[in-house]
């Protein structure tokens, strides 16, 4: 056999990178005729379960990179755990109501009420919905994703929306669910109130004002401040959004700050004292007078007159006023905003909203009735300046909130909404114990949500929206005091799982409500349904219950949820909150957040900088085994990043991997492991410490996937390709393998060794490489093997007696190799010798090093893939250096001739006239007993 002859796998055609994108699909293919996932759940029953909860994906466009991400991440975790001998499941879901499927099929066949009626509205949405799933679903399998295609979960299901009604009703019942008129976010473009969710910030530039709001009686100040006479002094305030002037009720001061009426330019003005130089510079005053110093709850109740409007508003204290920036006084439009809503019913303010849905001052408001209010502060500084009030204005650029859909300016609106209330049943508290309890991956996610949750608002859980589920309750038509009643919640959810959401729409009131019905609150019996549908965050918030409780498969809480770390605020948090609101309890057990793909530059995708890689580009050019390398390959818990570069390195990485694969199956396809395999204690010695190594590489591996580690696990296993087998232990194995007789020992105990490192590692592939570890297992060969290395668990290696000291003594002899290597790659430079064997070695050993080669010094040439190896003392070892302590090693061009077979040079080349080119070695492999070996 010609070494060259190796590079062929003479019973097998393994796949090559570039083969992925054609190879991948006919896996697919047999994966799904076999039914993996079906097999996979029939095989586990009855182990421990290990339940990854999928987030649902929205259910709208093409999958793009970061779907991918999630999607295999979670994959690999599935995969990993099912190895490890679990049952996991995994129900992929989607979210199928919301805003953006309703502007998609409105530009189809119009708007509710304008071109269609809402029963067609619904069902349109439904079917689009449906499309975009299966479209989706297709991608994600080619991503050689496991799951329960067949019946995922998606919230639109009557089955899923009437649980959903169910848990709405669970949490009116216990208190949870109140109406409010207070301030949300409002889109107008969406036309709704929109979640904290849905709420990104984006830089923008607003008019920044100071106002003056005058003394109304200046008597009382003078009084309050005991100055000697009255002072026509005023309070400033300052502002970035001066469209919410027309709804001022009040001004806000903090009560234990101290304050300052100054004259400067002819000016009384009233302003924080820690604000007074920076708000002075700002107006061009200076040289002030101070003519009082105060604590702001001095002016408690102090009457001011609006800038343009002819009313009176009074000098309220907050906490929330700050000293950051401004003028330490805060203009309070509790119909705008949370702070002074909250601050507002501490003194009784009125909410009041001039704003419609459209974001347009209603045709009652004074001066700006028909302006859109992000376009009316030009007219608003206007009025201010004819009044005298206006004292300073400039462009401000700051952070505002903008909707996620439609990149546009949101407001704060007061109107009247559904919130699931934070103390209500203590749910604040209950939620952040929650969290101090689940196991947080980073733990950094555990500060940010805890913050989160500490400090947001009450839930808003309504919409103005047509395609959705709906707020399925009912009010009292007299008081509007919420029904409480878990029957009725009941009948409607049944109606729901008959017929889906038309049945709230279809059915009269009496379908449901009691025959005698009466309203706690005013012992009416006159009730009308609630029009507004729910918020999709509280769709998908309770998925646990709509989901996990629900499928026999599965069970909540969840050991892990798994998504990116924009859920803190999304996901997570709704989950959390619907689950500690009904069972006291949070949904998971840990939660793991990733990061966002980048381009290589960090930089984030966008279509404008035609950065953006899509999924399917690299799956069609690459596979999607390398896509998902690609994931494994990067600290996933930060920003992610890809580029064709990262992309082709990560080729040439898979290509290592595959090699080594392919050689392994080259040399094993004459191998039974039924007839061929030995038991360790018959296998030289560096196959026993080969299996050894394995082993402990294996324990390695098992816990990064425990720990959800896959950059170390891909690090490991292209460490132990390259380096421990391919630059070692394969590289001396050649020579056994390819010259030693087909049924020796020799040989045999190569096969067997690396036989059962090919077993063990095709199963370490299979959670990242699952395509090519299939592939891998289909040519192992093996009596009884299982169809699918995914219908497998992890390989028992083999026990390999006192492994320890074993490794320990060869790593020594690899210390002893790297050192013997230093020398040769100093005599190839020289141009002394090519390849290794060509040259011949003496090593000078002290009584140490002489124990550590022991017997094995007869076939140490094996080691170095040398002509021949001496040993001497190291007394002898003359002026030679020491490589190592108590060991020197000489090198020199060896002058036997080389071995037509073996390629070895040995001095008996050529002695025998029936084989004049080969050594005596091969002589007898081919003719003879063939040679015998122990250790290498």
């Amino acid at each position: 056999m010609e070494y060259k002859d190796t590079l062929n796998l003479p019973q097998t055609e393994f796949p090559m990178q570039g083969n992925l994108p054609r190879r991948e699909p006919g896996m697919l293919t047999r994966w799904q005729e076999m039914g993996i996932y079906q097999r996979l759940r029939q095989q586990s029953d009855g182990r421990p379960k290990f339940i990854l909860h999928d987030g649902p994906p929205y259910a709208n466009g093409n999958i793009h990179i970061g779907h991918a991400v999630n999607k295999v991440l979670k994959d690999m975790v599935i995969k990993s755990r099912q190895l490890a001998g679990f049952d996991a499941p995994f129900v992929p879901g989607w979210d199928c109501h919301g805003l953006p499927i309703e502007l998609n099929v409105e530009k189809k066949i119009g708007k509710v009420g304008q071109k269609v009626d809402a029963s067609t509205f619904r069902a349109a949405c439904r079917s689009y919905a449906a499309s975009q799933v299966e479209a989706q679903k297709v991608d994600f399998q080619r991503l050689g994703i496991f799951g329960d295609w067949e019946d995922p979960y998606l919230t639109m299901n009557f089955g899923y929306e009437a649980n959903i009604v169910r848990e709405l009703g669970k949490l009116a019942v216990n208190g949870g669910l109140y109406r409010g008129a207070k301030p949300v976010h409002w889109c107008a473009d969406c036309g709704s109130a929109l979640a904290e969710a849905e709420v990104e910030y984006q830089d923008r530039t607003d008019p920044a004002i100071d106002v003056a709001f005058l003394v109304a009686d200046p008597t009382d100040l003078a009084q309050r401040l005991g100055l000697a006479s009255p002072v026509p002094a005023a309070i400033v305030i300052w502002t970035t959004t001066p469209w919410t002037l027309p709804a001022n009720q009040a001004v806000a001061l903090h009560p234990d700050f101290d304050y300052v009426l100054v004259e400067a330019g002819g000016k009384q003005l009233i302003l924080a004292a820690d604000l007074l130089e920076s708000a002075l510079n700002r107006y061009g005053l200076s040289e002030p007078k101070v003519l009082a110093r105060f604590p702001g709850s001095k002016l408690e109740g102090l009457q001011l007159r609006h800038p343009f409007l002819d009313r009176q508003v009074p000098v309220i204290l907050g906490g929330h006023v700050t000293l950051e920036t401004g003028t330490g006084a805060v203009h309070t439009a509790p119909g705008h905003g949370q702070e002074d809503y909250e601050v507002g019913l501490k003194y009784g303010l009125a909410a009041e909203n001039p704003v419609d849905n459209r974001g347009v001052f209603k045709p009652d408001t004074a001066f700006f009735a028909g302006q859109h209010v992000l376009k009316a502060n030009p007219l608003v500084l206007d009025k201010l300046r004819e009044t005298g009030a206006l004292v300073h204005a400039e462009d401000y650029p700051h952070s505002y909130p903008h909707c996620w859909r439609h990149k546009t300016p949101l407001i704060f609106r007061a109107t009247p909404q559904w919130f699931i209330g934070m103390e209500r049943n203590n749910l604040r508290d209950k939620a952040l114990q929650a969290i101090d309890d689940t196991r947080w991956l980073p733990e950094w996610g555990q500060a940010r949500i805890h913050s989160m949750v500490a400090n947001r608002p009450d839930w808003c859980v309504s919409r103005q929206r047509s395609w959705g589920v709906p707020i399925a309750a009912f009010v009292c038509s007299d008081c509007g005091e919420l029904l409480r009643d878990a029957n009725t919640f009941e009948r409607v959810a049944k109606a729901i799982e008959r017929s889906g959401v038309d049945a709230w729409y279809d059915h009269p009131a009496e379908d449901f409500l009691p025959k005698s019905i009466q309203c706690a609150h005013c012992a009416s019996p006159h009730f009308e349904k609630v029009s507004d549908i729910l918020d999709v965050w509280f769709d998908s918030g309770v998925s646990h219950a709509c989901v996990l409780d629900a499928r026999p498969e599965l069970r909540s809480p969840a050991d892990l949820y798994l998504e990116g770390s924009d859920q803190h605020r999304g996901w997570f948090q709704s989950s959390l909150l619907t689950s500690v609101g009904t069972r006291g309890r949070a949904p998971y057990k840990s939660v793991l957040t990733h990061g966002f793909t980048v381009d290589g530059q960090g930089r984030k995708m966008s279509k404008s900088l035609g950065n953006v890689i899509a999924p399917q580009e690299i799956i069609n050019k690459w596979g999607a085994d390398i896509l998902r390398l690609w994931v494994a390959s990067e600290d996933y818990r930060g920003e992610i990043r890809i580029s064709d570069e990262i992309m082709k390195r990560l080729g040439d990485s898979y290509r290592r991997v595959r090699n080594t694969a392919r050689y392994i199956l080259g040399n094993i396809h004459d191998f039974d492991p039924a007839k061929d395999a030995l038991q360790v204690p018959e296998l030289l010695e560096v196959d026993r410490w080969a299996l050894a190594l394995t082993a402990r590489i294996q324990q390695e591996i098992t816990s990064a996937y425990d720990e959800y580690a896959f950059l170390r696990i891909t690090q490991r296993i292209h460490h132990f390709c390259a380096i421990e087998l391919g630059a070692f232990y394969l590289d001396i194995l050649k020579d056994r393998l390819y010259t030693t007789q087909a049924g020796s020992r020799a040989r045999r105990s190569a096969q067997t060794a690396i036989w059962h490192i090919l077993e063990a590692m095709t199963r370490w592939l299979a959670p990242i490489l699952s395509f090519t570890a299939e592939e891998i297992w289909s040519q192992l060969p093996s009596t009884g093997r299982a169809e699918s290395v995914f219908l497998s668990t992890y390989y028992r290696l083999p026990e390999v007696p006192e492994a320890g000291q074993l490794l320990g003594d060869w790593e020594r002899l690899l210390e002893l190799r790297a050192a013997v290597g230093q020398v040769l790659e100093n005599l190839r430079k020289a141009g002394q010798i090519g390849a290794n064997l060509e040259a011949g070695l003496t090593l000078y050993l002290d009584q140490t090093w002489r124990e550590r080669v022991g017997d094995r010094a007869g076939e140490l040439r094996f080691l170095f893939l040398s002509a021949d190896v001496e040993i001497r003392d190291i007394s002898e070892r003359g002026e030679l250096p020491k490589q190592l302590p108590g060991l020197a090693i000489a090198a020199q061009p060896t002058s036997h001739a080389k071995c037509a077979r073996c390629w070895q040079h040995q001095a008996d080349v050529g002695q025998d006239p029936e084989h004049p080119e080969i050594c005596g070695r091969c002589i007898s492999n081919i003719t003879g007993a063939g040679e015998q070996r122990n250790f290498i």
